[in-house]
């Protein structure tokens, strides 16, 4: 269990609207704390996917997940009367948002409150307790300076929009009762807000993630779609090509690249079409650097049970070596 935060930093609890300054000399400061993870994105981008299969490698012992989703101000149906979607800031609770994140962020625990996606309404608040690890997710957890300051990493998923309009639909239809064409008319009536409010948080991530085919190739139906890592100099991140072989950079290679401002960024690519066992060879190897005691996780990559995407177990490692770093 972490610990309390320290006076000075409770102190700093008590004021409103603390400074996104103030914040990250809060968490310097203090001793023992969590390590807080952000993962943004777009509805249905892979978000709950990727800190699943985070919060099952590091133990419930260890890790507290957190959607901030479900700070929603309104239920499902008061939101058909709304101008707005659940995308805009205004339908939802940012200030509560951000006092949560600054108490977690310090080690303290939350009431948060409790949005059910399976019929959307607002239920029981829930406690929560910070853990050695913390991971966010959701639509808004970069969207502001205080709530970004609260981070010790972050990420933000940037699916093609083809492919997050095809999981969207799959997932609304499958699990929270939508038929399709009602799936296609809201994702139509969002759009502006996802441009507005969704996508600029892709400019505060350390890491953005892109789960896509690879372009010019014909690869058969069923290959597992490829990842892209953008590693943006914003945090330090582990050197991938001292700890692989020149025989593993079929499943793997990085290379300088450019961000969509122009400026030069690595770009990890993670073949999809690469064999498992080369793939496995590569996690084996990254794990073996992390020179952990305990043997590689193996819920990663996991989309359902018995289905398995090496790029995503990749992807997940990563940023698993990333958490564990920090607490180093």
């Amino acid at each position: 269990m972490v610990a309390v935060a320290s006076a000075s930093a409770m102190e700093m609890m008590e004021e409103p609207g603390v400074p996104d300054k103030l914040m990250r000399m809060s968490r310097a400061s203090s001793g023992q704390r969590p390590v807080m993870l952000a993962i943004a994105g777009d509805s249905a981008a892979g978000k709950t996917t990727l800190s699943h299969g985070l919060a099952q490698a590091l133990g419930e012992d260890r890790a507290t997940s957190v959607c901030v989703d479900d700070y929603h101000r309104y239920d499902r149906q008061e939101r058909k009367g709304l101008s707005f979607t659940p995308l805009h800031p205004d339908c939802n609770y940012i200030a509560i948002m951000e006092q949560h994140l600054q108490l977690l962020a310090t080690g303290q625990p939350i009431l948060k409150p409790v949005y059910d996606h399976s019929d959307g309404s607002l239920t029981r608040p829930e406690l929560i307790e910070p853990r050695e690890f913390v991971i966010i997710e959701g639509l808004l957890p970069l969207h502001s300076k205080l709530s970004r300051a609260c981070f010790d990493v972050t990420v933000y998923l940037d699916p093609p929009e083809e492919i997050r309009r095809e999981w969207k639909i799959s997932r609304d239809t499958g699990k929270r009762g939508y038929d399709a064409e009602q799936v296609l008319a809201e994702l139509d009536r969002r759009e502006p807000e996802s441009e507005a409010f969704i996508r600029p948080q892709r400019a505060h991530a350390d890491i953005v993630v892109r789960f896509a085919p690879v372009p010019e190739r014909n690869d058969p139906p069923g290959t597992p779609l490829s990842a892209e890592l953008l590693l943006r100099p914003t945090i330090p991140h582990i050197d991938i090509a001292a700890q692989i072989g020149d025989d593993d950079l079929r499943a793997v290679h990085c290379k300088l690249g450019r961000d969509s401002d122009g400026r030069p960024v690595d770009a990890l690519h993670v073949h999809g079409h690469a064999p498992k066992e080369e793939s496995r060879l590569v996690e084996k190897a990254i794990w073996s650097g992390l020179q952990r005691d305990e043997p590689l996780p193996e819920s990663l990559g996991e989309l359902e049970p018995g289905v398995r995407s090496e790029p995503v177990a990749l992807t997940q490692l990563l940023l698993l070596a990333h958490l564990l770093a920090a607490v180093n």
